[in-house]
């Protein structure tokens, strides 16, 4: 693969295959997988449950290692990198949006959302005005001092989405990211999702059901027992 094709994408599988133990059976999770994230651009992977599509986003994210198969990030290949080396491009290149939120329950709506640029050694007047822009522009700028016990899900999700997007990565991963949100809340941050694609530059890889999210997408793969349809 040249130089060039892997800096065309946020992200690059080639021939990714996954399997997992579970007692005696042995679960294909994905069978040679090829999939290509372009900067910019709002992917969907859609499928049932134990299609593949949490895979994917753990193999993208750098959380899981497939047993066969290449990975490109932002142009970087990762076979090869150290735990260290992994977790310094997980922190400089991506951004996640879990299910369960992941928001740490004894900070503030602000330190939260501040956590990613305090790691980086952003200047603390920087953190505040870009942490005040982007709480304000998911909705929860009065919040700001309540820790995620005092929010409602839709709330805490919106925590979430701030954090992922406080650095303008490259690439965010998000599992289900409008699944607690109302369809104004969902309508909302799928704008700023949007803008931050058309803004930055920044792709969006996405495991979802939700049809508000599909229909918004530039491009939405179906998957079915770890192989795409």
């Amino acid at each position: 693969m040249s130089a060039v094709m892997h800096a065309a994408s946020a992200l690059q599988l080639r021939g990714i295959h996954k399997t997992y133990q579970l007692g005696e059976h042995r679960i294909h999770a994905l069978r040679g997988v090829d999939l290509d994230v372009a900067p910019g651009e709002l992917l969907a992977l859609t499928g049932p449950s134990g299609s593949g599509k949490s895979t994917i986003l753990n193999i993208g994210g750098l959380i899981d290692t497939p047993d066969a198969g290449e990975v490109v990030l932002n142009g970087r290949a990762i076979a090869g990198l150290d735990e260290t080396q992994r977790t310094l491009l997980r922190r400089d290149g991506l951004g996640f949006i879990f299910q369960n939120f992941n928001l740490v329950p004894v900070m503030t709506v602000a330190e939260n959302v501040d956590y990613p640029l305090f790691l980086a050694g952003v200047p603390a007047s920087e953190r505040r005005r870009r942490v005040a822009e982007q709480l304000a522009a998911v909705g929860l700028a009065e919040h700001e001092k309540h820790r995620p016990d005092a929010l409602s899900g839709g709330q805490r999700q919106r925590v979430a989405i701030a954090r992922a997007l406080i650095k303008h990565p490259r690439l965010v991963i998000a599992d289900e990211p409008t699944a607690s949100l109302d369809s104004h809340t969902a309508t909302q941050v799928l704008d700023l999702m949007r803008d931050s694609a058309h803004t930055h530059g920044a792709a969006f890889i996405f495991a979802t059901h939700d049809e508000r999210l599909t229909r918004r997408c530039d491009r939405v793969i179906n998957l079915l027992d770890g192989s795409i349809q």
